[in-house]
């Protein structure tokens, strides 16, 4: 059994084939999967396939990358984040790549998000790209380990992933740990302590190899947890097991309903 913990299954490319995608993640044994919410004006169609679907759920949150979207303050994220199908607050954080200026906006922007998440005390899921200084620094400053969560698709070294660990966030790692390249990524993957490693496919992106430059979709995740295996040299069943149980101690409530 696993569980994807970070897709997009509202997206376009995925939604308009949502039947084939779930019969894939049951056939692959995938039994749940977090659906990402990316900002407000869309968040009703995540929302939609977790009340429609036992094995998914939702989190609701702006990522840093919309820059002219509906911003929320902490008491619209508490009203959305009210429902039961909503486990998570995000996803958030910080992305310098596309927004090379810093922006103070996205930076106050993460601390609502941070403070939301504290005073509601459900898991944030952080995006962070080439901003691992001030993500950091921003999520201790906020107290952001009285909330936790989740640094998605993790992509930096040993360094930073010691730091996140001592925030209490879980590292979640997709299909670039597949890549041939990803030599830094494997290392912290062989090494992080295994009871704080999650899995996920960022569906549709990111599919992981021998899917890579295709259409990503959560049945992949297991590609993902093979990885793992090899690079830790144990078996996928421990790896599996060892993720689903992580993601179980994250969001409890999400055990009953994908429990057999």
């Amino acid at each position: 059994m696993l569980i994807d913990s970070h897709c997009h299954l509202d997206f376009p490319e995925l939604g308009e084939d949502l039947p084939a995608i779930l019969a894939a993640m049951r056939q692959n044994e995938v039994r749940g999967a977090l659906c990402i919410g990316v900002n407000l004006e869309n968040f009703p169609r995540v929302l939609a396939l977790a009340e429609q679907h036992d094995h998914l759920f939702a989190s609701v949150g702006l990522h840093p990358e919309y820059e002219n979207a509906q911003e929320p303050d902490e008491a619209c994220l508490a009203t959305w984040a009210a429902h039961p199908r909503v486990i998570a607050i995000g996803e958030t954080g910080l992305d310098y790549h596309w927004h090379k200026d810093r922006p103070e906006w996205q930076r106050q922007r993460f601390r609502t998000h941070i403070r939301a998440a504290v005073a509601l005390k459900k898991p944030l899921v952080i995006h962070s790209r080439a901003a691992v200084g001030d993500t950091l620094s921003i999520l201790a400053e906020e107290g952001a380990d009285r909330a936790g969560g989740i640094l998605h698709c993790f992509s930096e070294d040993m360094d930073v992933a010691r730091q996140a660990l001592d925030l209490g966030f879980y590292l979640s790692f997709s299909g670039i740990v597949t890549f041939k390249n990803a030599t830094a990524i494997k290392e912290v993957a062989r090494q992080v302590p295994l009871n704080r490693i999650l899995v996920e496919t960022d569906a549709p992106y990111l599919a992981p190899t021998p899917f890579r430059g295709k259409l990503n979709q959560p049945a992949y995740v297991c590609y993902v947890a093979e990885e793992i295996a090899r690079l830790r040299d144990l078996d996928f069943a421990a790896i599996a097991a060892a993720t689903t149980e992580n993601f179980f101690s994250l969001f409890p409530q999400t055990r009953k309903a994908l429990l057999p």
